[in-house]
């Protein structure tokens, strides 16, 4: 659908748009617009110099808001120049295909990381509240940030950005009162949750976290939770101990309802979390969730039921795109307005997910 692009990593677009797709740059710090197929020239928005530049910072998420025909509003992830993870609101102007880079409004803005950034932006689609997802800013955790509830480095807060400015507290956030908890926090135990998405259909999360040495894990939340999940970092990656290493108790913790070991790689594994289908060009795969690993350039999928997971099947093969390209580096799969599914490559290119005949049910 559109090559020669510097490092995307994400694409959105408002509900039920059907000509255009909102396509972040991480390293430029610019989103551009795919319109009916046609890459525009002029970016819809450049904060390239708000940023802290590397394929890790820089520009990451985007979310539209459900009210965005009578709005304009947009809210954008990214890492400042002084490397602190920053939620910030713009708005369209006059021209919908061009922002107004003078309207840019900071949301909420953490204190500088390391590393570990998050990423994952979206707007529930059954509460229309924001949410945000942060890493835990440092390798292996040393400061037990996912852990600690006087802070938001390593989760999943949930923000009202309608009722005050720039946000109000949910009154039914799980943390809500006085002391720790912060009440911005909806979940937590996270080390790195770069993408995380909701199905528009039911309102279930999920998150693709990214593990440390052993482990990649895709975390659920079904609609009906009232938040307050621990996801487990960093006493444990996935499934398996990590501070302790050993004799580590998963009482009270959310395991992942899906992971998955490491290569023996220099790039070993790192989850690219994605969405549910819901679009209506390929109606045998609705309420398939599709996921990617960036290292290894494989793609999966699988149906999930809330507490069995089924048809799992790996979708490399079908997926590679013809002409001799390949998708080497997947940074996102996203959907459009219509909920067609397409998946970014960190090389430059986003591809469309169309309908294909082959697959194969090789687990990783």
């Amino acid at each position: 659908m559109a090559a020669g692009l510097t490092g995307p990593v994400n694409v959105a677009a408002p509900r039920g748009d059907a000509q255009r797709l909102f396509i972040v740059e991480v390293n430029t710090g610019r989103i551009k617009i795919l319109k009916s197929g046609t890459l525009l020239p002029v970016p819809f928005l450049d904060i390239g110099a708000l940023l802290t530049v590397n394929q890790s910072h820089g520009l990451l998420g985007l979310a539209f808001h459900p009210n965005y025909a009578s709005n304009g509003f947009f809210y954008v992830q990214y890492v400042d120049s002084a490397i602190r993870p920053t939620v910030a609101r713009y708005q369209v102007s006059g021209d919908p295909d061009v922002a107004n880079a003078a309207s840019g409004q900071i949301v909420i803005r953490l204190l500088p990381i390391v590393d570990h950034q998050g990423g994952g932006l979206a707007f529930g689609p059954n509460d229309g509240y924001l949410y945000a997802a942060f890493g835990d800013a440092k390798s292996e955790d040393p400061d037990n940030n996912a852990q600690n509830d006087g802070g938001l480095r390593g989760k999943l807060v949930r923000l009202d950005v309608d009722s005050a400015t720039p946000y109000a507290i949910p009154p039914t956030n799980p943390f809500v009162g006085p002391g720790n908890p912060r009440d911005e926090i909806w979940a937590k135990g996270f080390r790195n949750p770069f993408r995380l998405s909701f199905d528009r259909e039911t309102g279930d999360l999920w998150v693709g976290d990214v593990g440390q040495g052993n482990r990649e894990e895709v975390d659920f939340q079904p609609a009906a939770s009232s938040g307050g999940e621990n996801y487990g970092w960093r006493p444990m990656e996935g499934s398996l101990c990590f501070n302790p290493p050993t004799g580590c108790n998963p009482g009270g913790l959310t395991l992942p309802i899906f992971e998955y070991g490491h290569l023996p790689l220099a790039c070993s594994g790192s989850v690219t979390g994605g969405v549910v289908y819901r679009g209506s060009a390929m109606p045998s795969l609705r309420g398939t969730y599709f996921f990617a690993d960036f290292c290894w350039g494989r793609s999966w999928s699988f149906r999930y039921d809330g507490s069995t997971l089924t048809e799992f099947v790996e979708r490399t093969s079908e997926l590679a795109p013809r002409g001799g390209l390949s998708i080497d580096n997947p940074t996102a799969i996203g959907e459009d307005g219509l909920g067609e599914m397409y998946i970014t490559d960190f090389d430059g290119e986003v591809y469309k997910i169309v309908n294909s005949l082959h697959a194969n049910t090789r687990k990783p």
